[in-house]
């Protein structure tokens, strides 16, 4: 197989570039048609899908000017970033992971964090999290904490430990992902224990810890997608849906050989249809929403990444959290 990405790469850059606010450098929108004012969303994805397709800012001035932006919207009280479609610790984590691109950083440590750089209270805030009932919306809250402290040097070593520990010995080894005998108890559907279990998988990457039974995982991201139990929009929308499955496939082949032919014939055969479908999902006004955009930038970058000499591009694609967690 055989694709070029390029023309779908330069409508992702004319839409970033339609986000932008004018005369504002560095200030962007998540939605186009709310131009007033920039967002948490629109800065930070802007920056993320700008450093996937090698569009990153190069001039000085305007690399200042697009970290200005972000800082500038986090509280100085909380040193958190707040914005009304997400958790603030997904909010904080997102926004604080775009400025580190920049080889940046917030302009206050995120002090509404620090109770969980107690380890009981960390401990105890996982447990809490409703596993069972809504993985995919408290994994915000259970990989943002780590990636917000994490970089910004709240997280030493033994924290880490205590962190990955906790996952570690709570994974499900029938599943390889979310928390043991949460899926079985069968109050959500395990494409969302998934969707969930991707925002651990990529502070495992960061802190170059192996996943918890990895060829379990495998098997988990197989089956629900030959047995076609993911929700609707998988594969032809703008969602993190398959940067979720194809990054906990993908990484998860790299740590074991188990079932290596059948992962990348799964994600070829995805490929295959999911690129058309993003192209088929472009507008005369370019993609709507620049945060679902990031996604499924994110996903080609993977797929880019997972299928050597397949996807071909000018430019090659980089995945952000080959470089720091939270997308």
């Amino acid at each position: 197989m055989k694709i070029n990405l390029d023309p779908l790469i330069e409508k992702i850059r004319e839409t970033v570039r339609a986000h932008a606010l004018p005369n504002r450098p560095g200030a962007y929108t998540r939605f186009a048609e709310r131009k007033q004012t920039p967002d948490e969303y629109g800065c930070a994805d802007a920056a993320n899908i700008r450093y996937t397709i090698g569009d990153f800012e190069r001039n000085p001035a305007l690399r200042a000017a697009a970290v200005a932006e972000l800082q500038a919207l986090q509280d100085p009280e909380t040193g958190l970033f707040k914005e009304e479609s997400h958790h603030p610790f997904h909010t904080t984590a997102h926004c604080i992971a775009a400025l580190e691109l920049f080889d940046a950083g917030p302009l206050y440590p995120p002090i509404g964090l620090f109770e969980y750089r107690d380890p009981q209270r960390l401990k105890a805030f996982l447990a809490g999290l409703d596993w069972a009932g809504r993985p995919w919306n408290q994994s915000h809250r259970g990989a943002g904490v780590f990636a917000a402290l994490a970089l910004t040097g709240n997280a030493p070593p033994a924290w880490r430990q205590v962190y990955f520990n906790w996952l570690d010995d709570h994974c499900d080894p029938e599943y390889g992902m979310s928390l043991r005998g949460a899926i079985q108890s069968g109050t959500t559907d395990p494409a969302r224990h998934l969707f969930g279990w991707f925002h651990y998988l990529f502070n495992y990457l960061y802190a170059r810890r192996a996943f918890p039974h990895a060829p379990r995982l495998i098997d988990s991201c197989l089956q629900l997608y030959r047995e076609h139990r993911m929700p609707e929009p998988f594969g032809h929308s703008l969602t993190f849906m398959e940067i979720d499955w194809i990054f906990a496939l993908n990484r998860a082949s790299r740590q074991t050989p188990w079932r290596f032919d059948e992962v990348h014939t799964a994600l070829r055969e995805f490929a295959a249809l999911y690129i058309p479908a993003l192209e088929a999902h472009h507008t005369a006004t370019g993609f709507e929403d620049l945060h679902g955009l990031f996604g499924a930038v994110t996903a080609l970058a993977e797929l880019q990444l997972a299928l050597p000499g397949e996807l071909e591009s000018s430019v090659p694609l980089k995945n952000v959290l080959d470089r720091r967690p939270f997308i």
